[in-house]
């Protein structure tokens, strides 16, 4: 039944993605930038919806009174493909660092350009993380929230933490403060894995970080906040 219900979700997937895409690109090219985010955020909450319902695995986010509205860093766990779409459709104009390469996706990646999605050179080193500042110094200067994985790529649930120093750049160069989220994701839609299983996912909004801190002592609290709450998050799914 797993097996079977997750081909279906897969399936339901790329079907809808790409009916989705496809039948708004002819509007793609005469539209501000609020009708690119209307188009993704409608695409996520259809995605979260087939999730739930074809493989069994809902959402339920916890926090909410944390959930920024104005400019600030949103800083998840990311254990699984879920959280890069769940999370946008709960902020009011998030933007989302990812992978330069996502670009040269067909159509989706003209999304990413048209949305304002912030692409990272993850080989460029220094010059890539003086450009990700200034990416997000215009976006953050818009009044958007950016979502941003502090890990990189995403890691199996109880994998040792390995938190990369882009996310300190941003909290010093930004000047605003910064929302730990933890997940359970990755119980129920491991990374490399065809496989979806039953359950619920929980996302959670941690107290956020005010500016102000030295980088040393921002990481070690932004770490321990988001590794504590998923181990307890993590826990709490296996024990159901």
């Amino acid at each position: 039944m797993i097996l079977l219900r997750s081909l279906l979700f897969n399936a339901a997937f790329y079907v809808v993605t790409a009916i989705m895409l496809v039948a708004t690109l002819p509007f793609f090219f005469f539209t501000p930038q609020w009708v690119g985010m209307s188009v993704v955020r409608n695409w996520a909450k259809t995605i979260v919806f087939l999730h739930r319902t074809l493989a069994g695995a809902g959402l339920e986010v916890r926090g909410a009174e944390y959930i920024p509205a104005g400019p600030a860093i949103v800083a998840s766990k990311h254990q699984s493909a879920f959280e890069t779409f769940a999370l946008v459709p709960l902020l009011a104009n998030p933007t989302i660092v990812m992978k330069r390469s996502m670009r040269r996706v067909p159509v989706f990646g003209q999304y990413t350009i048209k949305t304002g999605m912030i692409h990272l050179d993850r080989e460029g080193k220094s010059a890539a993380l003086r450009a990700l500042a200034e990416r997000s110094r215009e976006e953050i200067a818009k009044g958007r929230q950016i979502i941003i994985f502090p890990e990189g790529s995403r890691r199996p649930p109880g994998a040792p933490p390995d938190y990369q120093t882009g996310i300190a750049l941003l909290y010093r160069t930004l000047n605003v403060p910064v929302v730990p989220v933890a997940v359970n994701s990755g119980l129920f839609w491991p990374r490399k894995s065809l496989l979806h299983y039953p359950g619920t996912i929980i996302v959670e909004f941690l107290p956020p970080i005010p500016p102000g801190l030295d980088s040393r002592a921002f990481l070690a609290r932004l770490q321990e906040a988001i590794e504590t709450a998923s181990n307890r998050l993590i826990a709490e799914g296996k024990a159901a």
